[in-house]
């Protein structure tokens, strides 16, 4: 059982008082291996709410699985980590929860040999309990490289849209996200046939995550970047069916994850780590340079014609984690607050020697009552799930 205390002061999943903050709310969920990565958060259908992370020794092992828990309805702690995933050939990773309309809960999750994500498929499982149990696996998108991370969005008119990630490589290199793209799974049918739709001049734009506008008219999206830059903003006019190219906003990103969503007064919420490659005083050459199969920087022995002409950027600090606000559908963020803070050093995954110090991979929903519910990564050791109410954010936002 991992032993890294919370500010509550433990790791047994129950929701308490922050040590330092009474207006916010902190559980370390317990996790029953050395590593705990990419949590993902909903509200299911009984109104209780889930988390799906993965968890294993490594990013990138075999031993790599994908974990859930439910906090009940009323109930002070989370549930006991249940197993959902078990290839011993592939890393299970990126789990996502997806209530669909007609009551059924699905989770999709890729799967990977070693380090390679141009290797992946995603798999599906679907529980008609909400979570209690589950159906078989089943393979849901097989184009190899496919990669997911964000919520499923469903449409007035009935279709489902699964935002995804492709990455692709060249002959003689390895996968390092150079060459990730973005695009969307569209299906009218609940699942059964898909449609693919490309996102236009999205090369570095992953981890796309689609929320609605303010006036219901249109499809906003955005993104990580490869290039640790910026997060990055496209719209659709059309329910999604095409996009406009992604457009740099004033948020900084630095190559690792986002989330957003469509708060009940209108504003945005979107919770992401307030650094990019500016502030990195390293670089990594990939995200997998510690696997065994691990190949040396292959393009520095090509010609340069064979490379990318665009490197993606791996080592940004991945700390603070930081909330934002927009009135004004993501075109600024004026409201922001730190939830974390600290030096957010990701030069290697190693969680056995507890050498990773990120807070990262965060996700955000909203509860019923208003209040918005955070999880995300620390220190590749463990889940944190944080309550706030979203004017915590402008009481707390700096001036």
């Amino acid at each position: 059982m991992n032993t890294t205390l919370s500010p509550a002061g433990r790791t047994d999943g129950i929701l308490r008082p922050h040590a330092e903050d009474p207006q916010r709310q902190v559980a370390d969920l317990p996790s029953p291996c050395v590593q705990a990565h990419a949590a993902n958060l909903m509200v299911l259908g009984d109104g209780a709410l889930g988390c799906v992370w993965f968890g294993g020794t490594m990013e990138g092992r075999s031993d790599i699985s994908v974990h859930f828990s439910r906090l009940a309805p009323g109930a002070s702690g989370w549930s006991d980590p249940v197993l959902l995933s078990h290839d011993p050939d592939r890393s299970e990773q990126n789990p996502v929860l997806f209530p669909a309309p007609d009551g059924t809960l699905w989770l999709l999750h890729t799967a990977q040999t070693s380090g390679h994500q141009d290797t992946a498929f995603v798999r599906c499982r679907v529980s008609h309990d909400h979570g209690l149990s589950w159906g078989p696996v089943r393979t849901l998108f097989d184009a190899p490289g496919t990669f997911v991370r964000q919520p499923v969005q469903v449409q007035p008119d009935g279709a489902w849209l699964v935002p995804v990630f492709r990455c692709r490589t060249q002959p003689g290199l390895a996968w390092d996200g150079s060459l990730d793209d973005a695009a969307v799974m569209r299906s009218t049918d609940q699942g059964r046939s898909w449609q693919t739709l490309a996102v236009p001049d999205s090369l570095g734009c992953v981890h796309m995550n689609i929320v609605p506008s303010a006036d219901g008219r249109r499809l906003l999206a955005f993104y990580r970047s490869r290039w640790a830059d910026h997060v990055y903003r496209s719209t659709s006019d059309d329910g999604g069916l095409s996009w406009q190219p992604p457009q740099p906003t004033g948020l900084p990103n630095n190559n690792s994850s986002i989330q957003a969503i469509r708060l009940r007064d209108g504003r945005l919420a979107m919770i992401f780590n307030a650094s990019s490659a500016a502030d990195a005083r390293e670089r990594r050459v990939s995200l997998y340079d510690e696997l065994d199969d691990a190949p040396d920087d292959a393009s520095a022995a090509m010609p340069p014609a064979a490379a990318p002409g665009r490197r993606a950027f791996w080592g940004a600090p991945r700390a603070p984690l930081t909330l934002a606000l927009s009135n004004d559908d993501g075109l600024s963020w004026p409201h922001q607050r730190h939830l974390e803070t600290g030096d957010g050093y990701c030069m290697t995954n190693n969680s056995a020697d507890r050498q990773n110090r990120e807070y990262s991979y965060p996700s955000i929903r909203q509860s019923d009552d208003g209040a918005l519910h955070l999880a995300y990564t620390v220190f590749r050791q463990h889940i944190r799930h944080a309550r706030v109410m979203p004017d915590w954010i402008v009481a707390g936002a700096a001036r």
